[in-house]
């Protein structure tokens, strides 16, 4: 099956459509180009697992089929793995109205921010927060360096999140690595 088939499919029958049940993170995004106008909502479990991603839009075909498959993609996934797919939109280049495509990488984005931004608020550790995008303090860190024998940032996030959203944190986990290697 070619993209414009599968964009047609998702088109013609989008999944998702709607609002996560409550408790529900949103990421509203806009266009000033071509007037669209896209709102995705996540819910969350204990464990940082998307176990619900609907959307609502109001725009063009392509930009209908793109939200529809990527709520569908990142269903299961945990927030940091899906902050991640947010960071690599290469499959959607060389397709048209690659804008669209990213315009649901964004509020995505901005619903898994919106999540991290609860964590952090809800905080009560007596350490600091390495990564503060997802709650991931030094201590944990540093066991699941230990206890797997992690050598690389992408291992830190695939075992934790940490790094997962923004990334300021890569400097201090890249330390914890080198203390971990000395």
């Amino acid at each position: 099956m070619d993209v414009s088939a599968i964009q047609r499919e998702a088109f013609l029958n989008p999944r998702n459509i709607g609002e996560a049940p409550a408790p529900s993170f949103v990421g509203r995004i806009g266009s000033f180009d071509c007037g669209a106008v896209l709102h995705i909502s996540i819910r969350v479990d204990d464990s940082q697992r998307i176990v619900d991603a609907r959307f609502k839009a109001a725009g063009c075909s392509t930009l209908i089929a793109a939200a529809s498959l990527l709520t569908e993609h990142v269903k299961g996934m945990t927030t940091g793995e899906a902050a991640r797919v947010t960071q690599l939109p290469e499959w959607t280049n060389g397709h048209e109205r690659n804008d669209c495509a990213a315009l649901s990488f964004e509020a995505l984005r901005l619903a898994i921010q919106q999540y991290s931004g609860s964590i952090r608020s809800e905080w009560e550790g007596d350490e600091a927060l390495i990564c503060t995008c997802f709650g991931v303090s030094e201590s944990r860190i540093e066991k699941e360096i230990e206890s797997k024998g992690l050598t690389t940032i992408v291992e830190v996030t695939r075992a934790c999140n940490a790094g997962a959203g923004c990334r300021s944190c890569y400097s201090l986990i890249e330390e914890l690595l080198r203390v971990k290697d000395e």
